[in-house]
């Protein structure tokens, strides 16, 4: 069941944890801040059963009449992500290993291997409990299967036993592995799959491509074995959903997002300073507006429609050592983000600011006191706001005008062979994310607006972006040609088309299959242990990192390296092809010349010239367009309306064409 009209406006309420004398206070002062959904249940598996076998179901009970009572929804959770203490001391061996053989100790959550039939007995028990005795109440709107899925990459030694089976089904043959991964190579070669090595040891590429699909296959299998379990238990308008945390190992989210209702996720953000700049920092949480973008860009793309943000920053996040507590105006600024990417639901995470246990100091909408103070005051406005906006918000579809195709396989292989390094000698395993981010943030200092596409599954965009495709299918080459020849604009960067889709490097010149496509060739690249300076586009920048030795073959040089040894060869090359164009960007440029590689001149009713301000548009339920114009820095900014429009933030009036101002930290949102 998913919002109809508006956006459903919520919090994490774990009523368990602080046994507060007063639900009804709790629930009064939510029902005046217009939140609409809370999020109860998933993380207690020790008080829906104390002991084995033994269950207390009914303490919710007052929670969910008392919700409902108020006309709030609650999304209840199964509880399987954080197990009881007598579960691990009855069956130690659950412990999941790492890589290192060691086995990871209770003591804090996911520390179970899911794939266990022991495990999946008690998982389906307790489930069955407590999503049988409440899902059917009238308050229930959904079910969250699990939470944060994919944690560990579990090398338990019956789940080794699995992927054997699993790689048999796969390549049928030793023989036809030995060929395929290229097992000769340091006498790797197999005579038979009992031969076959435990990954803790694993020096192949091919090996560790396969044996990530592998582990994000068995999330996705833990997830829909849920989900039809739950389907059977629940009156079929309630949500399946479960929330993702991206940046989890063994997570391919949009095959697992094939057995939800509605994909669900986090929204973490570095608040203050962090969230007025872009600093492309790769970590769980996002920096600056663009990053927040991005991951919301990245959720609307898990099934290609609305998403709900389960949780997002009340106030501060993570350790006792970071305490940042959003400036005045930065939670309104995220939230109408968050929805102008299509998210359906904000979630705050959470209700009480815990007085005991990991996340003590990960503030909620009330702190330690549990007195409202600012953020509840800032939220309680905030979900006024969208509760007047809520038709103008109706089944929203965010505008995009350059794709960038998500490659799951390539952020594996080059997380096990990064073409990157920070320091000059460390491999940086974020290498994908950060290619991808640099260009995404190029895409957004343009001024365009982008969506996540995979392969298989491309939209007809005016410009695609293939950031290091390295692992590149035939039938992904056929699909990108195909796009340029029927006019679209393909941007390729280094890496893209390198190897197969076993991860091995390709035995012809590069970029392989899209050489031709691309008019250029290579036999050689460079890491770049020091930026040097680049040139082209009417730009003077820098390129970083890696530098392909680019030889056109048909395609006009862009850009040059300034360099007395990279100087011969362009660092940009742009390639006519049917109706379409191919840019090729061996290097990682600047954020400057990146940006320009999309620039076009301004269209739409608001506009800007300020790096301080975004502009983002979406188009409503009722074919009307909105336009979401963000001040992210201190000071007033003004952006130009090129024609007549009416604000749905604030008083709600028609506004005449001209500059609409934006005070410090501000929103305005105009249709």
């Amino acid at each position: 069941m998913t919002s109809t009209t508006g956006i459903r406006f919520g919090t994490a309420y774990y009523w368990e944890y602080q046994r507060s004398p007063d639900l009804k206070r709790d629930l009064d002062l939510m029902a005046q801040a217009r939140i609409d959904t809370i999020r109860v249940g998933e993380s207690v598996w020790s008080t829906w059963e104390p002991s084995d076998g033994e269950f207390d179901l009914d303490w919710l009970t007052p929670i969910l009449d008392a919700a409902h009572e108020r006309g709030i929804g609650v999304l209840l959770g199964t509880p399987t992500y954080a197990v009881p203490p007598w579960l691990q001391r009855k069956h130690p061996e659950l412990a999941v290993v790492r890589a290192d053989g060691a086995r990871i100790p209770w003591g804090a959550r996911q520390e179970i291997d899911f794939t266990s039939p022991t495990f999946l007995r008690y998982a389906e028990r307790v489930i069955r409990q407590v999503v049988g005795h409440h899902g059917g109440h009238p308050a229930v709107i959904g079910i969250q299967l699990d939470n944060e899925p994919g944690l560990h990459l579990i090398h338990n030694e019956p789940v080794f036993e699995r992927f054997v089976t699993w790689l048999r089904h796969r390549y049928g043959d030793v023989d036809r592995l030995n060929e395929e991964w290229g097992l000769t190579y340091w006498s790797h070669r197999l005579g038979s799959w009992e031969e076959l090595w435990p990954p803790q040891g694993n020096t192949t590429p091919s090996y560790d491509l396969a044996w990530r699909r592998f582990q994000a296959e068995l999330t996705t299998e833990f997830i829909g074995r849920q989900a039809a379990l739950v389907r059977e238990l629940v009156p079929g308008d309630r949500a399946l959903t479960t929330c993702l945390a991206y940046q989890r190992p063994a997570l391919h989210d949009v095959r697992l997002s094939e057995h939800l209702t509605v994909t669900s996720g986090n929204a973490y953000y570095l608040p203050q300073d962090g969230l007025t700049r872009d600093t492309g920092e790769i970590t769980w949480f996002t920096t600056g507006p663009t990053g927040l973008f991005q991951a919301a860009d990245r959720m609307y793309a898990s099934k290609q429609g609305r998403f709900w943000v389960t949780e997002t920053n009340a106030t501060s996040i993570a350790g006792s050592q970071l305490n940042l507590p959003p400036y005045d105006g930065q939670l309104r600024q995220a939230a109408w983000a968050l929805v102008a990417r299509g998210a359906e639901l904000i979630s705050y995470w959470h209700w009480h600011t815990l007085h005991h246990g990991a996340e003590t100091y990960w503030g909620g909408v009330l702190g330690h006191s549990q007195e409202p103070g600012r953020v509840y005051d800032e939220i309680a406005a905030l979900g006024a706001e969208l509760e007047r906006a809520g038709e103008d918000l109706t089944d929203l579809t965010p505008d995009a005008d350059v794709g960038f195709l998500y490659s799951h396989d390539s952020k594996w292989a080059l997380t096990f062979q990064p073409p990157l390094t920070l320091d000059g000698r460390t491999p940086d395993q974020d290498s994908y994310e950060r290619i991808l981010a640099a260009f995404y943030q190029g895409a957004a200092d343009a001024g365009r607006q982008a969506a996540f596409v995979t392969p298989g599954r491309l939209r007809s965009l005016p410009v695609l972006v293939v950031p290091a495709l390295y692992c590149l299918s035939p039938e992904t080459a056929d699909e990108l040609t195909a796009y340029v020849r029927d006019g679209g604009h393909l941007i390729m960067t280094f890496r893209t088309g390198y190897a197969d889709e076993e991860a091995r490097a390709r035995a012809e010149v590069a970029p392989g299959p899209l050489r031709a496509l691309a008019g250029v060739r290579y036999l050689e690249y460079s890491t770049l242990l020091e930026p040097i300076p680049l040139h082209g586009l009417g730009k003077r920048d820098v390129a970083r990192h890696w530098a392909d030795a680019l030889e056109p073959e048909g395609a006009q040089p862009l850009a040059f390296y300034d360099h007395h040894h990279f100087g011969r060869w362009p660092a940009i090359t742009r390639h006519r092809v049917g109706d379409g164009t191919v840019t090729y960007v061996g290097t990682l440029p600047g954020r400057e010349l990146t940006a320009e590689l999309f620039r076009r001149e301004q269209d739409g009713l608001v506009r800007t010239d300020s790096p301080q301000v975004t502009v983002r548009s979406a188009v409503n339920g009722h074919g009307e367009r909105l336009w979401f114009a963000h001040n992210w820095s201190d000071r007033e900014h003004t952006v130009t309306l090129t024609g007549p429009a009416t604000e749905v933030t604030g008083r709600r009036e028609p506004l005449p064409p001209g500059p609409l101002r934006l005070a410090p930290f501000d929103v305005r949102v105009v249709r």
